[in-house]
């Protein structure tokens, strides 16, 4: 037998194929074309690089993440000359910050305390977007986009598309992630890595999350003992277990302190607090700060389907909103978000005792607001 060195496999059968490093960014891309109505020779055309690179980067062999920064801000630019709508130029930043933190999830060797997934809160259009891969789901301003005006030609991916290989090492990352991030100084990252691993649809998941619940240690505050509740029922109710959200209702939002904690987690969630923040602090504040609420009751009411899983914290959280935000019902503004949704609601068998007593608040509140 010989020895030394084994030689590097760069390709053939049975080699496991790199990673996609742009397959977020890259089928955004595609979706903007698309949106534009323009063949990839004449994306190519305008943004001056070749047909070729355009293929690359919408089929994730080239990233867009390797694009130095001037030139993706010159692309930017000619994109909106092109008559990009903004909400999905938005969405391909999101995109290739979704990437960023995919390839580094992907990435075995890297040690976990260096992830990047404890370095700030992650708000929901980054979320939505680093997401889309793992569930299929397409992130808000993909979602409500008409069909393109070009037919598409031959069978096209509903969502950006992981490999087997590449969808096990995320999850596995992200357990390895969960497991090592305990201690002081890294609760953001275990709570954000336990998030998404909620995401994970394979038959083990389940019991893993509820062992990581099980052995999660006595909480060093308040805050982070709430937002551990917050994150058990979450995933629970993500895998259709409403009971734990109906708990988590009832025992952490029963006083001021567990309600001002809610609506501040949602306002910046939705991006109602513009700037990002390093730590979960901010959401302990004894009282809501500033911010109209508008964001905030559109997805709420967006979320009031009677098969949501988190049905009963919308109605919840909408009821305590506004409470506290009565300018929306003088505005008209709730009555406008909840016109269509709350009959369907209310003539719903599945609406909890609570959650129907909280939507005949909120309608009553509603006609004194009209009246």
């Amino acid at each position: 037998m010989p020895s030394g060195p084994r030689p590097t496999l760069t390709g053939g059968q049975g080699t496991p194929p790199r990673p996609r490093a742009g397959v977020i960014s890259g089928y955004v891309f595609r979706v903007i074309r698309e949106q534009m109505g323009h063949t990839q020779d004449a994306v190519a055309e305008q943004l001056r690089v070749s047909a070729d690179t355009i293929a690359g980067w919408e089929s994730g062999r080239r990233s867009l993440t390797a694009v130095p920064v001037g030139q993706m801000l010159i692309h930017r630019h000619r994109l909106m000359q092109m008559g990009t709508a903004p909400a999905l130029l938005q969405a391909l930043e999101r995109a290739m910050e979704a990437d960023v933190l995919l390839a580094a999830a992907l990435d075995e060797d890297a040690p976990v305390e260096e992830s990047p997934l404890g370095a700030w809160v992650m708000q929901r259009d980054l979320v939505e977007v680093l997401a889309w891969p793992l569930n299929g789901v397409p992130p808000e301003p993909v979602r409500t986009l008409p069909q393109p005006p070009r037919p598409r030609r031959g069978p096209v991916p509903a969502a950006p598309e992981l490999s087997d290989t590449d969808r096990r090492t995320f999850f596995t990352q992200m357990r390895r992630t969960a497991e090592q991030a305990r201690g002081e100084g890294h609760f953001l990252l275990r709570r954000q890595a336990l998030y998404l691993s909620g995401y994970d649809d394979r038959t083990d998941a389940p019991q893993w999350l509820a062992h990581q619940q099980a052995t999660e240690g006595r909480p060093t505050d308040w805050l982070q003992g709430w937002l551990g509740a917050r994150s058990v029922a979450a995933v629970a109710a993500r895998q259709g277990d409403r009971e734990r959200m109906g708990h988590f209702i009832d025992t952490a939002l029963g006083d001021d302190a567990g309600e001002a904690a809610n609506l501040n987690y949602w306002a910046y969630w939705v991006g109602e607090i513009g700037h990002l923040e390093l730590s979960d602090d901010f959401i302990a504040t004894s009282t809501p700060r500033p911010w109209s609420g508008d964001k905030l009751l559109a997805h709420l009411a967006q979320g009031l389907a009677p098969h949501h899983g988190y049905v009963d914290l919308n109605i919840h959280s909408l009821w305590a909103l506004l409470a506290i935000r009565p300018n929306l019902l003088r505005s008209g503004a709730a009555e406008r978000a909840l016109r269509d949704r709350m009959p369907v609601m209310l003539d719903s068998r599945e609406l909890s005792a609570r959650g129907r007593r909280e939507l005949e608040n909120i309608r009553y509140a509603i006609r004194l607001a009209e009246a």
